[in-house]
């Protein structure tokens, strides 16, 4: 299809023209206008909504004569600064377009206006009261400027803001939004809603549909945690940074003050001035102060936070966007789906948790051509607008209208669902008319992002979090339903094959119930019996190998290995499986590594085992085999050395893992070493 060729209308363009008449716009003038002009969307479609929201042809050309006249006299470039201000200078009054930061410098405000080049232009106080946003990111505003000289600073500021008028809708209407949706049915709405983020539903599968949706969640529900990650050009922060003018995206670290604000309260925080803020680049943020991190934790559970002796409330949304660098099946298989976020929010697991919805970025394609569409959407202004007013309304209870929600979720994973429910109910169905399926499709997609979340914990080694099993019961027939996550597939790091002589996979417990997973390796060269420690061995891990491998010095000939033990050195690597860095004590499993690389003997296969040992050879059971048994399950064990004196707590065991890993216990270290290589 040419440039020149008007779009076929098709019924929805019709039917979207007549319904809300004035209120929409025909998306590829959009794109065709962007490709000159580097202006947010909405900036955009301000003024296309201004001059082109018509159906008759002959109207949206010469509309777009006007808007591309308004951005060619008014829009600055980057690159056109010092001939903007020679404009300002020449004709002494201008008006343009341009995007405005102000900043207080001793008890006076002065406004940074971007592409104008200029840091330092006088604008009235009344501004900066009626906007805060100009405190914190700056907004996007028609400005008319004058020239006058200055003589405090000697010509140096010569220009005055005059009048400054923020690009956006001057009215918007609620409960005439609501009215009218119901003009329309669920299908006809959700492709509505899409043509208006400048989507073509006609090429989506359905799921890929709602999946886009939940990107608007952020902009209509307060406090709302969203993560998405995947692949690189699926436009993952695209609704943030385009869609509406009351979100902020930050691309690198940030501080307390920043989003929080500051101790005296002089300044308000982001937090409190944004609907959304989008973190871009999450792997980027390695820098960011750990106090940041700990601040964002209080407020993402609470919406609260303190500043000095004030508790403070905020009503924005967290969204975190990052690339992905595997296939997510390797993801899967070889790690967790955090695995790309920095270490100083992957090391918190309470902050993850925090996290409401994980939306499956790859899942959604590579941004082309035939994802965008020619057909009619709302201005995008006045979808923000209809998000914005939305986030006064709650529809948090409506699943209990056909609903409830199974045993598995906890307080925490209510609130989730019950907020992304909510989220979706608004951009789908803001008049609150929702039949049992809608909101069973909608409830559904609420549970699979929040387990994903859960999964993901859960993978980390994490006790706490292992009930996963999310489910949804039926009102009415009192059926249950479960709900999975389409990924979802075994890790299996315990191999059920057999391992080189010299390999044992073991786990440790910490305190608080996390487990850690460890494949210990140990390589012989010639030598003349030292313990050489390699990669992953420190700490109280290098204690307890320590410990093992002075026992098997002196009872090297007790063993039958004394000739190779003399004429070897123990290279012993530890590798830590879910990479959650628990204190572990690994002796008996690096005794019978290093005992089953002298005799040249293969461990049984699918083989976890626990407990540490003293010098003297004293076997110390763990501390709990609750959750160690629970993860070997879950990452492919098939059968597990234990220590005799955890055989009471083997009573605690949960009975599916009691049918998928075998027992097998042992009083002493011999016993150890021999059951675990199968020799007699």
């Amino acid at each position: 299809m040419s440039n020149e060729q008007t779009p076929a209308r098709d019924t929805l363009d019709d039917k979207v023209n007549r319904i809300f008449a004035g209120k929409v716009v025909r998306k590829d003038l959009v794109r065709k206008v962007k490709v000159g002009a580097n202006v947010p969307v909405f900036v955009l479609e301000y003024l296309l909504g201004k001059y082109c929201a018509s159906s008759d042809e002959m109207a949206i050309q010469m509309g777009l004569q006007v808007v591309n006249d308004t951005l060619a006299d008014n829009y600055i470039r980057p690159d056109e600064s010092t001939k903007a201000q020679s404009k300002v200078k020449e004709s002494h009054k201008h008006t343009f377009i341009d995007k405005v930061k102000v900043r207080l410098v001793d008890s006076q405000y002065w406004a940074e206006v971007m592409n104008f080049g200029h840091k330092n232009v006088h604008i009235p106080d009344h501004y900066v009261r009626d906007f805060d946003r100009l405190l914190t990111g700056g907004i996007w505003a028609q400005i008319d400027m004058r020239f006058e000289y200055d003589d405090e600073s000697k010509g140096k500021n010569p220009f005055w803001i005059d009048k400054l008028t923020p690009i956006q809708l001057a009215t918007f209407d609620l409960e005439e939004y609501r009215r009218l949706r119901s003009e329309f049915t669920t299908d006809e709405w959700l492709d509505l809603i899409l043509r208006s983020m400048g989507y073509e539903p006609a090429v989506m599968e359905r799921r890929l549909k709602v999946l886009f949706l939940t990107r608007l969640i952020p902009l209509c529900e307060r406090n709302f945690n969203l993560v998405e990650l995947g692949p690189r050009g699926t436009g993952k922060s695209y609704a943030v940074q385009e869609i509406s003018p009351y979100a902020a995206l930050l691309t690198g670290p940030t501080t307390v003050a920043n989003l929080f604000g500051q101790q005296q309260g002089r300044y308000k925080g982001m937090v409190q001035i944004w609907d959304a803020i989008g973190f871009d680049e999450v792997g980027d943020l390695q820098k960011m102060p750990k106090e940041v991190i700990t601040m964002m934790k209080t407020f993402c559970e609470s919406g609260q936070f303190q500043r000095g002796q004030e508790a403070m409330a905020g009503y924005a949304s967290i969204a975190m966007f990052g690339n992905t660098q595997q296939p997510v099946d390797v993801m899967v298989q070889t790690g967790h789906l955090f695995a790309p976020m920095p270490d100083v929010i992957r090391d918190d697991m309470a902050f993850i948790d925090r996290l409401h919805f994980y939306l499956p970025g790859w899942e959604v394609p590579k941004m082309r051509n035939e994802h965008f569409t020619d057909h009619y959407g709302f201005v995008v202004d006045y979808l923000a607008e209809a998000l914005r007013d939305l986030r006064k309304h709650n529809f948090t209870e409506i699943i209990d209208h056909h609903f409830s929600l199974g045993a598995h979720l906890n307080a925490r994973d209510r609130k989730a669902v019950r907020r992304t429910v909510s989220g979706l109910v608004k951009i789908l169905h803001p008049h609150g008319q929702v039949s049992r399926e809608d909101l069973g499709e909608i409830l559904e997609l609420a549970l699979e992002g929040r387990r994903r979340v859960k999964e993901q914990l859960k993978k980390m080694g994490s006790f706490e979090y292992y009930q996963t099993s999310f489910s949804y019961l039926v009102s009415e027939t009192g059926e249950e339903r479960f709900v999975g996550v389409p990924e979802q597939g075994g890790r299996d790091l315990i191999s059920s094959n057999p391992l080189p002589p010299g390999t044992i996979y073991t786990a440790s417990v910490s305190g608080d119930g996390t487990v850690g997973l460890y494949r210990v390796e140990v390589s012989l060269s010639s030598g003349t019996g030292k313990l050489k420690p390699a990669g992953g061995i420190s700490g109280e891990m290098k204690e307890s190998v320590s410990r093992a491998f002075s026992h098997l010095l002196a009872n090297k000939n007790a063993f039958g290995v004394g000739r190779e033990f003399d004429t070897s050195d123990f290279h012993v690597e530890s590798i830590d499986l879910l990479g959650n860095k628990v204190v572990a004590e690994v002796g008996v499993a690096f005794f019978i590594a290093a005992y089953s690389a002298l005799r040249r003997a293969a461990p049984q296969p699918g083989l976890l085992v626990l407990g540490d040992m003293s010098i003297q050879g004293n076997v110390k059971p763990v501390r709990s085999l609750v959750e160690p048994l629970q993860v070997a399950m879950d990452n492919g064990a098939k059968r597990a050395l234990i220590p005799i004196e955890n055989k009471r707590q083997f009573l605690e065991v949960s009975p599916d893992v009691l049918e998928k890993v075998d027992p097998i216990f042992f009083g002493d270290i011999r016993q150890a070493a021999f059951k675990s290589l199968g020799l007699n």
